[in-house]
């Protein structure tokens, strides 16, 4: 499996590919992933020619470090629709809200909980990233849009996305809270996404298990949905939603606490996994 990340070493930035443990970097290449993304470049640059680092050497960050766009889809799953209990089967249009980069980190590193909530909450999900732009996308084109796939925790603290009426901005987007990782995994055709499994595990707990065939917004119509209003653009990096069980919905109520790992698992892409932990306070 082609398996693209983007790292840290501590000192400074790169992306690569990774054949085992081995990062073949391509910075030289393309300054970052959403460059090489834009170029159309990605599957030349498999088996390119690089200097190499092993795993152990860097930290994982995101797979696209610097977005223009973080898009997350909510209440997309049948379960999870009913949850709500409004006696609605299903909406005829999706939620949408948005993200910040700096509200998740990379694989193997911490979401960290703030010391004004402890209602960490995870939600695992199937990500999309935009390879090719455009504004109104057919659905029947919108699998040419993509460059890759990718998986995320969306974390969320549970009461700051009930602090105001009609949003839910606040809860979303505490630094640091939620995760997207391990790496990107190249598009290359449908059966890649439309009936994938997806599950999430808390210290090897199963909490969340679907699949991705029983979305209620399937991916194609993610992408002409969202491409009606805003132009996408290569990189643009899109959540599609949770499955039920998620830790706010079990009674009583199951945050995460310092010391928990959560395990977000995709067929075909793989496990992205997080420790928790406080923040720490100058």
């Amino acid at each position: 499996m082609i398996r693209f990340v983007s790292y840290s070493t501590g000192r400074e930035t790169g992306w690569g590919y990774l054949d085992g443990d081995a990062i073949t970097d391509l910075t030289a290449h393309y300054p970052t992933m959403r460059a090489a993304i834009e170029a159309g470049a990605l599957a030349a640059l498999v088996q390119t020619a690089g200097p190499k680092l092993s795993l152990d050497q860097v930290t994982l960050t995101i797979p696209v470090i610097n977005p223009e766009k973080i898009i997350c889809v909510g209440v997309n799953y049948p379960d999870r629709n009913a949850e709500y209990k409004d006696g609605q089967e299903a909406p005829p249009n999706m939620s949408l809200f948005i993200r910040f980069p700096r509200s998740f980190t990379g694989h193997d590193q911490p979401l960290i909980r703030p010391p004004e909530s402890y209602q960490l909450d995870y939600e695992g999900e199937v990500v999309i990233v935009i390879g090719k732009g455009g504004r109104r996308i057919a659905q029947s084109a919108a699998y040419d849009h993509i460059a890759g796939i990718t998986i995320a925790n969306e974390g969320t603290l549970r009461d700051w996305v009930r602090h105001a009426k009609f949003n839910v901005t606040q809860g979303k987007n505490f630094d640091t809270s939620g995760a997207i990782g391990p790496w990107l995994v190249p598009f290359a055709g449908a059966a890649q996404l439309d009936d994938i499994a997806l599950e999430t595990r808390v210290n090897g707990d199963l909490r969340q298990q679907d699949r991705t065939s029983r979305m209620l917004f399937p991916f194609r119509r993610i992408v002409e949905y969202i491409s009606t209003f805003t132009t996408l653009v290569p990189g643009d990096v899109i959540l599609c939603g949770t499955p039920t069980g998620a830790g706010a919905r079990v009674d009583p109520p199951i945050w995460l606490k310092p010391g928990d790992v959560v395990e977000v698992s995709v067929e075909g892409i793989g496990t992205l996994r997080n420790t928790v932990k406080d923040e720490v306070l100058p």
